[in-house]
Protein backbone atom coordinates (compact mmCIF):
# COMPACT_ATOMS: atom_id res chain seq x y z
CA UNK A 1 0.00 0.00 0.00
CA UNK A 2 2.87 2.17 0.78
CA UNK A 3 4.39 1.86 -2.42
CA UNK A 4 1.24 2.97 -4.42
CA UNK A 5 0.87 5.98 -1.98
CA UNK A 6 4.35 6.93 -3.08
CA UNK A 7 4.17 6.29 -6.78
CA UNK A 8 0.85 8.44 -6.88
CA UNK A 9 2.95 10.84 -5.32
CA UNK A 10 5.31 10.92 -7.56
CA UNK A 11 3.71 10.82 -10.27
CA UNK A 12 1.82 14.03 -9.08
CA UNK A 13 4.52 15.76 -8.83
CA UNK A 14 5.83 14.57 -12.21
CA UNK A 15 2.45 16.20 -13.69
CA UNK A 16 3.14 19.20 -11.69
CA UNK A 17 6.24 20.18 -13.31
CA UNK A 18 4.99 19.16 -16.79
CA UNK A 19 4.76 22.18 -19.09
CA UNK A 20 1.49 24.67 -18.61
CA UNK A 21 2.01 24.70 -22.64
CA UNK A 22 -0.93 22.92 -23.93
CA UNK A 23 0.50 22.55 -27.85
CA UNK A 24 4.43 22.59 -27.17
CA UNK A 25 6.31 23.67 -30.11
CA UNK A 26 8.57 21.13 -31.76
CA UNK A 27 11.06 23.27 -33.89
CA UNK A 28 13.89 22.23 -36.23
CA UNK A 29 17.52 22.59 -35.44
CA UNK A 30 18.11 23.99 -39.09
CA UNK A 31 18.78 27.72 -39.45
CA UNK A 32 16.84 29.10 -41.63
CA UNK A 33 18.38 32.24 -44.01
CA UNK A 34 15.34 34.95 -44.38
CA UNK A 35 17.65 36.38 -47.59
CA UNK A 36 18.62 34.43 -50.86
CA UNK A 37 20.05 36.77 -53.30
CA UNK A 38 21.02 35.82 -57.06
CA UNK A 39 23.20 38.37 -58.98
CA UNK A 40 22.60 38.44 -63.07
CA UNK A 41 24.08 40.82 -65.14
CA UNK A 42 21.64 42.69 -67.27
CA UNK A 43 22.39 41.82 -70.42
CA UNK A 44 24.48 38.56 -70.64
CA UNK A 45 21.68 37.08 -67.71
CA UNK A 46 25.56 35.81 -66.29
CA UNK A 47 24.97 34.81 -62.90
CA UNK A 48 27.99 37.55 -60.51
CA UNK A 49 29.65 36.75 -57.30
CA UNK A 50 33.24 38.04 -57.98
CA UNK A 51 33.67 41.37 -56.92
CA UNK A 52 29.91 42.01 -55.77
CA UNK A 53 28.66 43.15 -52.40
CA UNK A 54 25.44 42.71 -51.32
CA UNK A 55 23.99 44.50 -47.69
CA UNK A 56 20.71 43.93 -46.10
CA UNK A 57 19.70 46.91 -44.00
CA UNK A 58 16.36 47.16 -41.39
CA UNK A 59 16.33 50.48 -40.17
CA UNK A 60 19.10 50.33 -37.78
CA UNK A 61 20.17 47.06 -38.40
CA UNK A 62 23.31 46.18 -41.35
CA UNK A 63 24.09 42.97 -42.58
CA UNK A 64 26.55 42.16 -45.01
CA UNK A 65 25.14 38.95 -47.17
CA UNK A 66 27.73 35.92 -47.28
CA UNK A 67 28.44 33.43 -50.07
CA UNK A 68 29.21 29.59 -49.51
CA UNK A 69 32.39 28.79 -51.88
CA UNK A 70 31.10 27.72 -55.26
CA UNK A 71 27.44 28.57 -55.09
CA UNK A 72 25.58 31.09 -56.97
CA UNK A 73 23.65 33.42 -54.45
CA UNK A 74 24.32 35.74 -51.39
CA UNK A 75 22.30 34.44 -47.93
CA UNK A 76 22.07 37.21 -45.26
CA UNK A 77 19.47 37.48 -42.29
CA UNK A 78 19.53 34.60 -40.35
CA UNK A 79 16.32 33.61 -38.21
CA UNK A 80 15.78 37.32 -38.36
CA UNK A 81 12.59 38.56 -39.63
CA UNK A 82 12.07 42.76 -40.59
CA UNK A 83 11.55 44.87 -43.93
CA UNK A 84 15.20 44.48 -45.75
CA UNK A 85 16.45 47.17 -48.38
CA UNK A 86 18.85 45.46 -50.40
CA UNK A 87 21.99 47.00 -51.94
CA UNK A 88 24.27 45.38 -54.31
CA UNK A 89 27.82 47.13 -54.88
CA UNK A 90 30.16 46.38 -57.24
CA UNK A 91 33.39 48.08 -59.38
CA UNK A 92 31.92 47.33 -62.67
CA UNK A 93 28.17 48.42 -62.27
CA UNK A 94 25.49 50.36 -61.07
CA UNK A 95 25.09 50.13 -57.39
CA UNK A 96 21.16 48.89 -57.23
CA UNK A 97 18.90 49.49 -54.49
CA UNK A 98 16.10 47.85 -53.76
CA UNK A 99 12.25 48.49 -52.40
CA UNK A 100 11.50 46.81 -49.38
CA UNK A 101 11.88 43.30 -48.64
CA UNK A 102 9.47 41.51 -46.06
CA UNK A 103 10.89 38.86 -44.11
CA UNK A 104 8.05 36.94 -41.85
CA UNK A 105 8.34 34.51 -39.19
CA UNK A 106 6.86 30.84 -40.10
CA UNK A 107 3.04 30.34 -38.59
CA UNK A 108 4.41 27.89 -36.04
CA UNK A 109 7.18 30.69 -35.35
CA UNK A 110 9.93 28.50 -35.34
CA UNK A 111 11.83 30.08 -38.71
CA UNK A 112 11.45 32.90 -40.88
CA UNK A 113 10.41 32.49 -44.73
CA UNK A 114 12.95 32.38 -46.92
CA UNK A 115 12.58 35.35 -49.44
CA UNK A 116 14.12 33.63 -52.87
CA UNK A 117 15.30 37.08 -54.92
CA UNK A 118 17.31 38.07 -57.87
CA UNK A 119 18.33 41.43 -58.95
CA UNK A 120 20.10 42.75 -62.53
CA UNK A 121 22.89 44.47 -62.79
CA UNK A 122 23.86 47.03 -65.48
CA UNK A 123 27.64 47.60 -66.40
CA UNK A 124 29.16 50.86 -66.10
Amino acid sequence: MMKKRVLLLVLAILISCSSDDTYPQNCTEVYVFGLNVTIKDVNTQTILTEGITVTAKDGAYEEQLLRIEDSDYFLGAGEREGSYIIEVTSNNYQTLTSNPILVERTEDDCHVITQVLEFQLIPN
